[in-house]
């Protein structure tokens, strides 16, 4: 039987701002991404990291070069093509969380698997809502929520469509540490469970510890590539991550 495609495959990827002053966001980026890798992409503001998921999001066109997911040519898709492969094949979670105010918990979730045409989508944001611990909370408005349990809800939205790519910016910049522990916990969790592949961007020590995998982005190039193990965390301890993801 033949290797499943990656999950992620750019080649030489760029992608330039234009305008008076050009801005090179990305430059010649070459990255492969497993199926239910755990990827977190880490480097200082400004050094592309958002641009990136943007591109494998299919949120922005790259300006040259190539991207697949799943062997899928993201740049050849029309717009309304695009749209559907954002809908219905990449989740997004954001650091902001972008739940909609007026609608409950429950509304929230089972909305992007709605709007796709699926008469279940009560039933699978009601099963999500469950698995993340948040049964209770179906009947609420984000505003009635702390910030973990916003996160988790947008985590639940994410995933409701069945999508195996997930997509987290800064999913954590927003919450305290036990919140975000929390959260990074789960993406973890859902990852193994769903075999859902994950592409973090972060600035988060904890978030890089579970990785499988660590991309670091300065001035838009690739400028390391390392595993958990060899950075050291906060105790000085290393992570063994010689198992496979």
């Amino acid at each position: 039987m033949p290797n499943a495609p990656p999950a992620v495959s750019c080649r030489s990827l760029r992608k330039i701002y234009e305008g008076a002053s050009p801005v090179v966001a990305l430059d010649g980026i070459d990255l492969d991404i497993s199926p239910g890798e755990f990827v977190a992409v880490v480097g200082p503001s400004g050094g592309g990291k958002s641009t990136l998921l943007h591109l494998i999001g299919g949120i922005d066109r790259a300006t040259s070069g190539t991207l697949s997911v799943a062997g899928r040519d993201i740049g050849a898709l029309s717009e309304h093509d695009r749209t559907l492969f954002r809908r219905r094949e990449v989740g997004l979670v954001f650091q902001f969380f972008n739940l909609l105010p007026h609608i409950n918990v429950l509304e929230n979730v089972e909305l992007p698997r709605a709007l796709d045409g699926h008469d279940d989508a009560v039933r699978e944001a009601r099963a999500l809502l469950e698995r993340l611990g948040l049964a209770a909370r179906c009947f609420a408005h984000p505003y009635e929520l702390s910030g973990g349990e916003m996160q988790r809800v947008a985590i639940a939205r994410a995933l409701v469509t069945g999508a195996r790519l997930l997509l987290a910016d800064e999913p954590t910049g927003n919450l305290d540490t036990r919140n975000g522990e929390e959260v990074l916990a789960l993406l973890d969790e859902i990852r193994r469970e769903r075999q859902v592949t994950v592409v973090l961007a972060t600035h988060s020590e904890s978030a890089c510890q579970r990785a499988a995998r660590i991309i670091e982005l300065v001035d838009g190039r690739i400028a390391s590539r390392t595993r958990p193990h060899d950075v050291p965390s906060a105790s000085g301890a290393r992570r063994d991550v010689n198992t496979p993801p």
